[in-house]
């Protein structure tokens, strides 16, 4: 359990995260995927990353029982320092990062494949930011780099999914393969890539977010600024006591299209 670092091939590391039942990861959970990120991409010998999950799906966001059963505000301020840290160090990683995404990829996983370099989704896999849902806010910058801005504006607000195959449609997914396959169509991107010089894939990585239009690190401190406001307010534990058991809840949301 936890997160680990593999060299299946030449030039590639696979990063994989495994935090059963889910994969709602709890506050260090969110570091050691940074720190394993960071350094594979330190790696010379590296010139491509696979993020992946094991068990039932590839994300479900944060441990939402961890915060609950966590008195005051540590938890919270855990959670959002990690979300950032993780998700900022997939997007600056200094060599391309493929999410290859299977099952729920929700909450905190829109942030990580939202910040990646591609996707490659097995045909189960569905994404969506139910934080609504569960009092919180934040990842609308990652989820509006997946789909057009008004079709993320209604899935945030209604906390509804979205297939692989559709974001496919939308240019956001590379490809969508059977579960089994999902793996070998990750390394078969990675291959290619990392079989770019190093250095070049290097430099062509940070020429690609230099001219980003958003900079997704600011415009998600922003949003978390809110997550923060509806903490203080007591809306936020007002939502989260509704919400169920993690198996339950994330049935629910990965039935949702």
């Amino acid at each position: 359990m936890g997160v680990s670092t593999s060299a299946p091939e030449e030039g590639v590391a696979v990063v994989t995260v495994d935090f059963p039942p889910v994969n709602a990861l709890p506050v260090q959970g969110w570091y050691d995927l940074a720190t394993a990120v960071r350094a594979a991409g330190a790696d010379p010998k590296v010139h491509c990353v696979v993020l992946t999950a094991a068990g039932r799906g590839f994300n479900a966001g944060v441990d939402i029982k961890e915060m609950q059963r966590t008195a005051g505000h540590d938890a919270l301020i855990g959670a959002n320092r990690g979300c950032a840290e993780a998700f900022a160090a997939v997007y600056d990683c200094e060599v391309p990062v493929i999410a290859a995404v299977h099952g729920f990829c929700l909450g905190g996983g829109i942030g990580l494949v939202g910040n990646a370099d591609a996707i490659v989704a097995a045909d189960d896999a569905t994404f969506g930011l139910p934080e609504l849902d569960r009092g919180a806010l934040g990842a609308a910058t990652h989820l509006a780099r997946l789909v057009p801005q008004h079709l993320m504006r209604a899935l945030y607000y209604t906390s509804r999914t979205v297939t692989a195959e559709e974001l496919h449609r939308h240019g956001s997914v590379w490809q969508v393969v059977p579960r089994a396959q999902l793996i070998e169509a990750a390394m078969e991107l990675a291959r290619d890539i990392a079989a770019k010089d190093g250095y070049l894939i290097r430099l062509a990585k940070a020429a690609i977010n230099g001219i980003d239009p958003v900079d997704v690190r600011r415009s998600y401190r922003f949003e978390q600024g809110f997550t923060f406001e509806a903490n203080l307010s007591g809306v936020a534990d007002r939502v989260r006591d509704t919400f169920g058991t993690d198996k339950e809840h994330t049935d629910k949301e990965a039935q949702q299209s």
